[in-house]
Formats: C-alpha cells, structure tokens, sequence
C-alpha cells in the first residue's frame, strides 16, 4: 500500500509563491504519474498538473507559466511550485499517484491566497 504525505500549503498573499510537496513511501515512485489537483469549496476536483515517469508534464492552461511541477525519483517526491499566486487558486491541493493501473492520494494541503 503506498502512503502519500502533501505538505508546504499555507497563506500567502496575492502575487506570492509557495512550494508543494508530495512525498510517497514504497519503491514503486520511479514507474507513477503524478498528479496534482485542486479542490475549492463547493467545486470539484479538478488536475492542476501532472508529470510522467518520462518527465513530461501537462498543465491546466490557468496555471500555465505560473506553476511547475517536477519530481525527484532518489526521494520519492513530487512538487508543484506555484508561483504569481492569484485568488482563485485558493483550494485544498492533493497529489495522486497513478502506478500499475491503481491511484493513490494524498490528505490534501491547503492553500489560501488573499487579495
């Protein structure tokens, strides 16, 4: 069973940058796509970016430019860098695991962005 761990949300202001991170246990991260979505109050779950175990990433186009996603294989980790932080980014972020036909997630961070 693999276990997913977000952390690096918080509160920061309109314009700003936060750094998210996702870390897996097991050893199976190397071979995963990983993703990261968003959820807002009273919306659904939607992708923000992923990356595969090729390096190639997509972006929804609202946060193209703004936001990277990366992955390092050695620690087991995924982050999503986001910077030029608008309002309406505000949600909780989860990062999923995508591997061998099964999908994990994580708790979800929360990030607030105030105007």
């Amino acid at each position: 069973q693999v276990q997913l761990v977000e952390s690096g949300g918080g509160l920061v202001q309109a314009g700003g940058s936060l750094r998210l991170s996702c870390g897996a246990s097991g050893s199976i991260f190397s071979f995963s796509t990983m993703g990261w979505y968003r959820q807002a109050p009273g919306k659904q779950r939607d992708l923000v970016a992923s990356i595969n175990s090729a390096g190639i990433r997509n972006y929804v186009d609202s946060v193209k430019g703004r936001f990277t996603i990366s992955r390092d294989n050695a620690k087991n980790t995924a982050y999503l860098q986001m910077n030029s932080l608008k309002p309406e980014d505000t949600a909780v972020y989860y990062c999923k695991m995508h591997v061998f036909r099964d999908d994990y997630w994580g708790q979800g961070t929360q990030v607030t962005v105030s105007s």
